[in-house]
């Protein structure tokens, strides 16, 4: 196999990271200060130490960040602070919020010392020449490095053959790094384990078909659901990745139980993927976004990059896969129907392999649609965060959701398909989710999995309606109802007939299955309404592809040299993807498609 060649055309790099002017020396209050400053999951704490001329040390004590995506900013970060003296320091790439929380609670830490922190953020620039281009060589080059990227590249290097991988964040994950941490695992051996030998890749199909509306790509689904087991047996004999031992998760969605759920969650998967490509020795680099496809006689034989020092790479290959994720964070490219609707996904899917794509004239379909779940908070202006995982842990006790009049509105347990019809309909498209105390309790326990804190949530008790998200809380239903505006009433009356149901044993309204009917709402306060609104991560939308995954144009040509993988594919889903089915797809099609490229490649 061809080694990875870096030829420097020109290195003519001076520095231009930005430097304090360090002629103009700071006076502080010599000792060890400590502050913290809010970051994306709570407060971020710092220690900083400060001598009287110099900040000698940066150390973060405390924080709930993102494992993974959040280890570059609290690395980096305080080193650079401490290196340069200086808070002029440019926030990591995907952990935005982490390094702004650092720098905030540094200069907190600053300013109690009696340190000029205004002046520790103005930067000397130094002049900088131009960097000229690096060439590189290899054989396949992926670009994007979540799940579908991280996959692909293991199983094209334990196949024989050499793998650049472009990520432009500060670390790999994507979404993968944030996602339910659940998987369908159809036909795998591992479902076995756990009990369930009545699943086949035809009853996965019907499933996913339905909750698709019909809409799905027939034969990309197809494709999908007769792999998705081999992918699950992969991750645990091949990449590493560890499934818990709790057995298979309820989902409404799905006929049988074939969720299982990541041992650490979306984060323990993610880094089990990270450390398998560090093992099979795939090239990472880190920080460097692809930019254009190189085309050559109509074929693609490569990208170009840019790194975040500014140089710029042309990287020839003989085929270049794309697993760039989805659009949901960039504007421009969301249709009308997902404008409005919050955002809680990476801030890493701004499309770039769907606009790379259409430089080469890809064929596209599907790109109106999106995953919208009906279990939003809004944490900000269009930004969400899910409770998805709160909600169901709040259902296993007496949790139940109404709309503004009072009354329930659907069954808390069934598919959120369904539950998400009922929520667009509702004024304002918000619905509410009504808890006693036993049930907040639990409801909190599954907040942790989706990013929100402790933290976060005695804030939002604390504002108790006045700013949202709405947390209200009240230690009567007429109180809690009042805040919430809700007719206080009519969600008396829905109470009481609640109880009844769980009494009988049998929900007559909406069918709640008779298993999470164990509990009656109390008799007692204190009593919470949490607000409930659509909210999306994952596009639906994006290249058609041959079963290789090979890129088609709109003549329905293969495009030479160019593949896709995960969520840049459109049309598996339909119009809606079931718990576990998103990573599901970026995991197979990144294991087939990182197969397929190296065979080919091995084979010429």
């Amino acid at each position: 196999m061809r080694q990875t060649l870096k030829t420097l055309v020109a290195l003519c790099l001076v520095l231009c990271l930005a430097l304090p002017c360090l002629a103009l020396a700071e006076t502080y209050a010599a000792g060890t200060y400590t502050a913290a400053a809010s970051g994306n999951n709570g407060d971020v704490t710092v220690e900083v130490v400060l001598s009287q001329d110099a900040i000698e040390s940066v150390t973060v004590t405390e924080h709930s960040e993102t494992p993974g995506l959040s280890d570059p900013a609290l690395e980096r970060i305080p080193a650079a602070i401490v290196e340069g003296q200086t808070l002029a320091v440019d926030a990591v790439a995907g952990a935005t919020n982490t390094s702004k929380a650092i720098l905030a609670a540094v200069e907190a830490c600053i300013a109690q010392a009696g340190g000029n922190v205004e002046a520790l953020k103005v930067a000397f620039q130094a002049d900088e020449a131009a960097a000229e281009t690096v060439e590189l060589s290899t054989d396949l080059v992926i670009v994007g490095g979540g799940g579908a990227g991280m996959t692909a590249a293991i199983n094209a290097r334990l196949a024989g053959i050499d793998v650049i991988l472009l990520e432009k964040m500060a670390t790999t994950g994507g979404a993968t790094a944030i996602c339910g941490g659940s998987m369908i695992i159809t036909g795998s051996e591992l479902q076995k384990q756990f009990g369930e030998e009545n699943d086949s890749a035809e009853a996965m199909y019907a499933d996913l078909m339905n909750n698709g509306h019909n809409l799905n790509d027939p034969e990309k689904l197809k494709l999908y659901t007769e792999n998705v087991g081999d992918t699950a047996d992969w991750l645990v004999s091949t990449a590493g990745v560890a499934f818990r031992e709790d057995g298979l998760m309820y989902q409404a969605e799905h006929s049988v139980n074939r969720v299982a759920n990541f041992e650490g969650s979306a984060a323990g998967l993610a880094q089990s993927l990270r450390d398998k490509v560090a093992e099979v020795g795939a090239e990472v680099m880190l920080e460097t976004r692809a930019d254009g496809l190189v085309v050559e006689d109509g074929a693609v034989v490569g990208v170009t990059a840019t790194a975040a020092d500014g140089v710029q790479y042309v990287i020839k290959a003989d085929a270049v896969l794309l697993a760039t994720g989805g659009f949901g964070n960039n504007v421009d490219l969301l249709p009308e129907s997902l404008q409005s609707v919050l955002y809680y996904g990476p801030v890493c899917a701004t499309g770039d392999g769907h606009i790379m794509a259409q430089s080469v004239n890809a064929k596209f379909q599907m790109m109106d649609l999106g995953k919208i779940y009906p279990n939003g908070i809004e944490v900000a202006p269009r930004i969400g965060k899910s409770t998805i995982y709160a909600n169901m842990a709040a259902c296993n006790v007496a949790g139940i959701i109404v709309g503004i009049d009072g009354n329930r509105v659907w069954n808390e347990k069934g598919a959120n398909k369904d539950l998400l019809t009922v929520l667009l309909a509702q004024p304002d498209q918000t619905m509410y989710f009504f808890m006693d105390q036993a049930s907040f309790d639990a409801f909190k326990t599954g907040l942790a999995n989706t990013g929100i804190t402790e933290a976060d949530v005695e804030k939002y008790l604390a504002a108790n309606g006045s700013e949202g998200p709405l947390f209200a809380h009240g230690e009567t239903v007429e109180e809690v109802a009042a805040i919430a505006g809700i007719d206080a009433d009519a969600l008396k009356a829905t109470i009481e007939r609640y109880n009844g149901f769980v009494a009988a044993g049998v929900d007559e309204d909406f069918g709640r299955p008779a298993e999470f009917l164990t509990a009656q709402i109390s008799a007692e306060g204190p009593y919470y309404i949490v607000e409930q609104k659509p909210r999306f991560a994952t596009t639906l939308g994006g290249v058609c592809t041959t079963d290789d995954f090979e890129i088609i144009n709109e003549a329905g040509e293969v495009i030479p040299g160019l593949f896709a993988a995960g969520e840049l594919i459109g049309g598996v889903q339909g119009d809606d993807s079931p718990p576990g089915s998103n990573v599901g797809w970026a995991l197979t099609s990144g294991r087939m498609a990182g197969e397929i490229i190296a065979n080919r490649i091995l084979s010429e």
